[in-house]
């Protein structure tokens, strides 16, 4: 191996993207960020979409400044799930791709489970259910839609799209693949059953092919706009759940995570899928990861909550930062009421604050009153919420995990990583931050063969990146509460 290997990860995320360089010395992996920009949805005649243009151009502004900034060997593309682009037959993106959060797919579930039973999509899949999965989507556009899969010839996920527009070459990696609910388990490939109940046109799909390889190689019309390398572009875990499962600076085989940001991915890693009575049960989902892992997984609505709201308070003239939010939340006497961070009323951009109370009331609980109370109640639910998950996890895994990872832009938030030790009576371990980067680079650096396998890979994390512990307190009012809180967070 050379005496330094460096590689661009581009990490998009619902809000925000980044570009930032990893350089990995043969023992230790350091970070540079070298470009930051916002991720804004667009709404149009009531559609809401990715400004996918835009994201291409950000992503050129971070390799103009990667290789002012020392250059890079490879790069790699994460970003959210379950959202794509259809391009026609010439290669041309038929429309922006449109936003999960879009109102498209609401009410959509039973209108596909009589095209399909419910538990026979599951058993293919043992993907999670939710109305913005890929397969939802798609039935939503064959039925408003339908000239745009008529013009369709192929369908790209998101880093799969962005791949293509700085390679030309048309390719799906697995794990962002699994998001979509139409790949088979057993096979690791399109679920022609799903395909032809759903009446989907079978060739948009393109052949899964695993993460860690080449996807191609920088156009040579971008390496002169952009006086670039044709450095290859590595199909890295492109869901960036998956890249961040990845970096979980685990010693141990069996282990919990929670992947913290806009969503809270909680979980674990398995060899083999669990598709089971429970597991269907609990709505839980197996994510393709690297190696051909799965990722056993619960995606619960996270930070998104503080987040809009922030927004919605803003936007009406105050200026919380989030730690203001936290010290308004501190003030405030705990355990006065509790949302279901997952109630489909708090899904779509607008006035949280207001559904939240419009939820207690019709819950026959305390209203909470001033935004501190407000903050409290969602840092509580999301905490009680874990617990649940925690418990029905271990249910259906058989495991007893010690300690919990909190990985991702999550840590940063020290009350809810406080809150979930408390409330899940074990030790939690906060870090890395840059969790979704980190596996991202590792992957590069596994297809480069600079690194050997992914128990190495964790190993270099653990000993590049911060990790604070937080250990449970209070844990009998915890426990007390969570007794009347269960029913109404389920």
């Amino acid at each position: 191996m050379q005496k330094s290997k460096r590689v661009l990860a581009f990490d998009f995320g619902a809000s925000s993207g980044r570009a930032i360089i990893g350089e990995y010395d043969g023992e230790k992996i350091s970070l540079k960020e070298v470009h930051r920009f916002s991720n804004d949805p667009v709404s149009f005649g009531g559609v809401l979409y990715w400004d996918v243009l835009r994201l291409l151009h950000e992503i050129k502004q971070g390799i103009i400044k990667g290789r002012e900034a020392g250059g890079f060997d490879s790069i790699g593309i994460d970003t959210w799930g379950v959202d794509f682009g259809l391009l026609d037959k010439d290669g041309h993106l038929l429309e922006n791709p449109v936003h999960y959060r879009d109102a498209r797919t609401s009410g959509i579930l039973e209108e596909a489970f009589k095209l399909m039973p419910r538990e026979r999509i599951y058993e293919i899949t043992g993907i999670q259910f939710m109305e913005l999965n890929t397969l939802f989507q798609l039935l939503a556009i064959k039925q408003k839609r339908p000239e745009l899969l008529e013009r369709a010839d192929k369908l790209l996920f998101m880093p799969d799209l962005l791949t293509y527009m700085l390679t030309g070459e048309k390719t799906t990696e697995y794990s962002i693949a699994t998001t979509s609910q139409i790949i088979d388990l057993k096979t690791r490939n399109w679920s022609g059953e799903i395909i032809e109940n759903f009446g989907l046109p079978s060739h948009i799909f393109c052949p899964p092919v695993p993460s860690g390889r080449v996807a191609g190689r920088l156009d040579k019309a971008l390496c002169e706009e952009l006086s670039a390398e044709p450095v290859p572009v590595i199909s890295v875990c492109g869901h960036d759940t998956q890249s961040a499962l990845t970096a979980v600076p685990s010693e141990e085989k069996d282990f919990a995570f929670i992947s913290s940001g806009t969503w809270s991915l909680f979980g674990t890693e398995l060899d083999e899928p669990i598709v089971n009575e429970k597991a269907v049960k609990m709505n839980v989902t197996n994510e393709g990861g690297y190696g051909d892992s799965v990722g056993f997984l619960k995606n619960i609505t996270g930070l998104w909550l503080i987040q809009e709201s922030r927004r919605y308070w803003n936007r009406r003239g105050n200026d919380y930062s989030y730690a203001d939010l936290e010290n308004l939340a501190l003030k405030e006497e705990p355990f006065k009421c509790f949302i279901n961070p997952d109630s489909p009323e708090f899904g779509l951009p607008g006035n949280i604050p207001k559904r939240i109370k419009e939820y207690c009331e019709k819950t026959g609980q305390y209203v909470p009153k001033s935004v501190g109370e407000i903050v409290r109640c969602i840092y509580e639910s999301l905490a009680m919420k874990y617990r649940l998950t925690f418990e029905k996890l271990q249910d259906c895994t058989g495991v007893d995990y010690d300690k919990i990872h909190v990985i991702g832009g999550g840590v940063k938030d020290t009350l809810l990583c406080q809150m979930t030790a408390n409330a899940c009576k074990v030790k939690v371990l906060a870090g890395p931050i840059e969790a979704t980067v980190l596996g991202n680079i590792v992957v590069q650096l596994l297809a480069g063969g600079d690194i050997e396998n992914i128990s190495q890979a964790r190993a270099i994390i653990a000993k590049s990146e911060k990790v604070t512990p937080y250990l449970p307190k209070d844990t009998k009012i915890w426990d007390e509460t969570f007794k009347r809180a269960k029913e109404i967070v389920n």
